[in-house]
């Protein structure tokens, strides 16, 4: 089968790594369940997979993305939370969390196989390529605001970094759930997009708001943890689930958080059930992810390189032609 997958990691050009062409299609397993892939997503952790982080050699080729909607054996059409080793009740027994890509094949093929319990139905109301733009960046964002900021109407929030696909679902989200949004980014392109997403003010990084929020989404770390921590009010909450700019701030305020009792939390795994919300609130709500491009797989490496240089405002989307079950 057709896939796009990690042939070398740790290159000084990570790309180089990236191999489009044919590998072995999965074989059943037990308890998993086989789909053919419709639509799969790009995110940050594919180009760090490709630099190593997470993925040892022992493990190569290795199938990247973690996202994807598709058709399952039964034909219904499905969406793949891509965690493995969750269960609603915690980690399965005798295995190991981990993420698609990680320790098994991921979902830039034409099919793929998880854990049966890791597939969730796709609304009719979602494309293909707008289902799989969720399970992990617009995931991330979903916990972020409504399980670790605990976010209710009315309440404003700052988004750090907007653009990239936690912060660009984190804008959408928010505004639709009737929150009021302010966002950075250095990019004046972004900062307009991000208007148009429904933020209420877009501005540069470490601009002064118009008042402090009750929650900062924080994906930039270094860059932008003092004027995050600076930007909450007293008793608000930072929600931390990435460090693109480097996770080693030059000043840690640690005076501001503990005077006015911040609350710093860090997140990362969502869970099948916050997903299954998550699909559920984009069908009634009729909030959409947003989409820079879509692509067929065979032009992968343009989206790996785009995603690379910064320059998408949200999803990359690979396609795949639909073929007969």
């Amino acid at each position: 089968m057709f896939a796009a997958y990690a042939a070398e990691i740790g290159l000084r050009q990570p790309l180089q790594g990236l191999r489009l062409g044919d590998l072995p299609a999965p074989r059943a397993r037990t308890g998993w369940s086989r789909v053919t892939v419709r639509a799969a997503s790009l995110n940050h952790h594919d180009l760090w997979s490709l630099r190593g982080v997470g993925l040892s050699t022992d493990r190569l080729p290795m199938i990247l993305g973690t996202d994807a909607a598709g058709v399952d054996e039964d034909g219904n059409e499905v969406v793949i939370h891509p965690v493995v080793g969750l269960t609603s009740h915690g980690l399965a027994p005798g295995e190991p969390r981990s993420i698609l890509t990680e320790k098994y094949q991921g979902t830039f093929a034409e099919q793929v196989t998880v854990p049966t319990w890791n597939i969730v139905p796709k609304p009719p109301e979602l494309s293909f390529a707008e289902a799989a733009c969720l399970p992990t960046a617009w995931l991330t964002a979903y916990r972020m605001l409504f399980t670790q900021a605990r976010v209710r109407p009315g309440d404003s929030v700052l988004v750090q970094g907007a653009g990239g696909g936690v912060a660009t679902a984190a804008i959408a989200l928010g505004t639709a759930a009737g929150l009021r949004v302010y966002a950075t980014s250095r990019d004046e392109h972004k900062r307009e997009r991000a208007l148009d997403l429904g933020a209420a003010e877009a501005l540069e990084p470490g601009a002064r708001l118009p008042h402090r929020v009750d929650a900062v989404i924080e994906t930039v770390g270094a860059a932008t943890w003092s004027h995050s921590v600076k930007s909450l009010r007293t008793g608000g909450t930072l929600v931390i689930s990435g460090a693109t700019s480097g996770d080693r701030p030059t000043r840690a305020e640690l005076t501001d958080i503990f005077h006015r009792e911040l609350t710093v939390v860090g997140s990362t795994v969502a869970t099948k059930d916050e997903l299954t919300a998550l699909l559920s609130f984009c069908a009634t709500t009729g909030t959409r992810p947003t989409i820079d491009r879509i692509l067929p797989l065979d032009q992968a490496h343009e989206g790996f390189a785009r995603m690379e240089s910064g320059s998408h405002f949200g999803k990359i989307v690979f396609t795949l032609p639909a073929k007969d079950l």
